[in-house]
């Protein structure tokens, strides 16, 4: 331990070694400028003889060791020196200083080959080496001022918010394999960002910009496409997506047992999409899948009532559009069982409604409230029932929307091992508001088809998923609770969680969130960082601290446990840079499942690629006359549907009307007829 008699003997050390040091420098100049001494009077008898008993030492026999025993005199003196630590002191100046010393101390040789004065030369020798010797020892006392340890070399803590990350690359038939780069300290490390359970879900959120779909997203389309899934995709952007899968499918259709066909369902291109019923019939089996059917779609136009489930002016509309859908469902085996049908009927007057309505047994309990209203001439009752669901559907009365609704080119079972399929659904979002209940309608519809046992694996790829609403039973949730088994992987790119909350509601949206195995993020702030920085953990990190006193610095080091990922870092990542964790599997353990890190895409390669896309061939040519003809007739189709019913109710109900007249007719003596005989009449 350091005490106070060890801090003044070793001052008293490091003053008697620079003592020397100065002793010898003087000796050196008396030699070596003796003649200058002489011509100034500073020569004595005494002071020669001293100096001839230390030339025998050898020290000064030439003019190179007395300078160099000097200087390393001074440099032992310099090494023990502690003088008060200054963080305002630079490396440069102190280098700067010493440079220019030992220059100066060391040239000063030259002058002695000068044609001057021996007096000249001396003042010069020692001035020049006087000059050096003090920058050397200025130079020599601040740097024993420098601080060396730095504490803000990391002002950002990148180095310390560092971990080993996985560098293996672990592949199987369905995994989906991301090359990357990460820090570790400061080396920059190749790593794999390994998906080896994609049946667990995958979660991909990030701000615009923030490289979900460049990254990550076509990464998925490629790797699933390659290994044999069949696929729906959900393109919000339409083509960008598409465009992708078509080309990976020309590229890979070797590679199925069975080629996928291609289908698209697109409300903007009619030559380059094909017709698809969701309400095909043969998709239902009974009437509770009437109900999820219309559920999705009254609450994909009104995304607000999803909120608001339970509530009477929700349900209500609810209720009246499944009452229509599995009354077309079971009028003549669902021929005319279509959205558009749906819409048309919809729009029919009460009274005729109603009395065509009332003819199927299983759509009574539903309809009687409304029945009851209209009877009671409880107008206001009845509009505020109904009305919702008429004027949420007429914004979907579009000849466009129609032809393609009202077709059945293919059906929704894409995961079918003797047919499997690949779909492609693009949205618009100038038309969200739309196009956005129709495709949930379908998007819904697939669900509850493709998750079954004995199915081909299958990849369910959503972009931008809160524009669209999935909910009930074959909701989004309980898909990624039960598709594992199923080998069904869904991909849902969002990009915030704050999205989630407004369009599904805060305990829907933590379910999803919640039960995802893999989560890749990139850019995202506010809650959502915070959520995605608690989930990822602590880490070891280190921690230094430094205590300068007016003779010493002292330095401790300890650890502590700080965030692996913090918030801030999440809300500061560059395009490309995702954070996350994957979910392995009992056979494939993953030790190192979060990740920090680059994902690695090469742009020239990806351009060429994409410069060498065929262009989605033409389907079907349609003409305006065609979309315009079929808009008609599923006009005639209701109203036909309407004449016929009413007919046939008319019919039945005269003998009924003759019966009750027959009935009414007053008794007479002998002459009465057989009460049997009226009946017969």
């Amino acid at each position: 331990m350091q005490t106070g008699e060890d801090t003044q003997g070793l001052r008293k050390i490091i003053d008697f070694t620079r003592l020397i040091s100065l002793f010898i420098l003087a000796i050196h100049f008396y030699i070596t400028c003796y003649t200058a001494f002489s011509q100034w009077g500073l020569t004595a008898d005494i002071t020669d003889h001293i100096n001839e008993n230390i030339a025998k030492t050898g020290l000064f026999n030439d003019i190179w060791k007395p300078k160099i025993a000097a200087l390393l005199c001074l440099l032992v003196s310099l090494v023990a020196v502690k003088g008060k630590k200054d963080e305002k002191i630079q490396i440069r100046p102190i280098i700067a200083y010493l440079l220019t010393g030992l220059l100066l101390y060391f040239i000063s040789l030259l002058f002695f080959y000068l044609h001057a004065a021996a007096t000249a030369i001396a003042l010069l020798y020692i001035g020049t080496t006087a000059t050096g010797y003090m920058l050397i020892l200025t130079g020599g006392g601040q740097l024993s001022r420098l601080l060396k340890n730095k504490l803000n070399k990391d002002p950002f803590n990148t180095e310390n918010e560092t971990f080993p990350q996985e560098e293996r690359l672990l592949e199987n038939e369905y995994s989906v394999n991301l090359p990357a780069k990460y820090r570790l300290k400061s080396k920059i490390r190749n790593s794999w960002i390994n998906i080896i359970n994609p049946f667990r879900g995958i979660l991909v959120a990030g701000t615009p910009g923030a490289g979900k779909s460049y990254f990550v997203i076509r990464h998925i389309i490629d790797q699933h496409i390659k290994k044999g899934f069949s696929m729906f995709l959900y393109d919000f952007k339409y083509d960008d997506l598409t465009r992708i899968a078509y080309n990976k499918l020309l590229r890979y259709q070797k590679n199925y047992k069975v080629k996928p066909a291609f289908y698209i369902i697109n409300f903007d291109d009619l030559t380059r999409t094909h017709r698809c019923n969701p309400l095909d019939p043969a998709g239902m089996d009974d009437i509770t899948d009437a109900t999820e059917a219309s559920r999705t779609i009254m609450l994909g136009l009104n995304r607000e009532w999803i909120k608001k489930q339970g509530d009477f002016f929700v349900e209500s509309p609810i209720n009246f559009l499944t009452a229509i859908i599995w009354y077309l469902c079971r009028y003549e085996d669902g021929k005319l069982c279509t959205l558009p049908h749906v819409i048309e009927l919809m729009q029919t007057d009460y009274d005729r409604l109603f009395a065509i309505l009332e003819t199927e047994e299983e759509i009574k309990v539903l309809i009687n409230p409304f029945i009851s209203a209209y009877h009671n001439k409880a107008m206001a009752q009845l509009e505020g029932q109904i009305a919702s669901a008429k004027i949420g559907l007429a914004r979907l009365s579009s000849p466009q929307l129609y032809y393609v609704l009202s077709g059945n080119d293919f059906t929704l079972d894409i995961n079918n091992p003797q047919e499997p399929k690949i779909v492609c659904m693009g949205n618009n979002p100038q038309k969200l508001q739309v196009y956005g209940a129709v495709l949930s309608l379908y998007i819904s519809r697939m669900l509850k088809l493709v998750n079954r046992k004995g199915q081909l694996k299958s990849s369910l790829v959503f972009d931008e998923f809160p524009t669209i609403y999935v909910g009930g039973a074959s909701g989004v949730d309980g898909l990624l609770a039960t598709a594992r088994s199923n080998f069904v992987s869904t991909t849902l790119a969002v990009q915030d969680f704050s999205q989630l909350k407004k369009d599904y509601g805060a305990e829907q949206a933590d379910v999803i969130t919640g039960i995802v195995g893999n989560i890749l993020s990139g850019q995202v702030t506010g809650d959502t960082a915070k959520k995605l920085s608690e989930n990822f953990g602590r880490i070891v990190q280190d921690k230094d601290s430094m205590t300068i006193n007016r003779s010493d610095t002292s330095t401790t080091k300890a650890t502590q446990l700080g965030d692996a990922i913090p918030s801030a870092r999440i809300a500061a990542l560059s395009s490309g840079e995702f954070v996350g964790m994957v979910a392995d599997n009992p056979d494939q353990k993953i030790n190192l499942k979060m990740f920090h890190c680059e994902i690695q895409n090469d742009h020239k390669a990806i351009k060429t690629e994409e410069d060498a896309y065929k262009p989605i061939t033409l389907i079907e040519q349609v003409t305006e006359q065609d979309i315009q003809e079929n808009y008609k007739k599923i006009k005639r189709d209701i109203m036909e549907l309407i004449d016929r019913e009413l007919s046939l109710i008319n019919t039945l109900q005269e003998p009924e009307e003759a019966v009750q007249a027959a009935e009414k007719t007053p008794a007479c003596d002998d002459e009465d007829e057989n009460p049997g005989q009226a009946v017969s009449m």
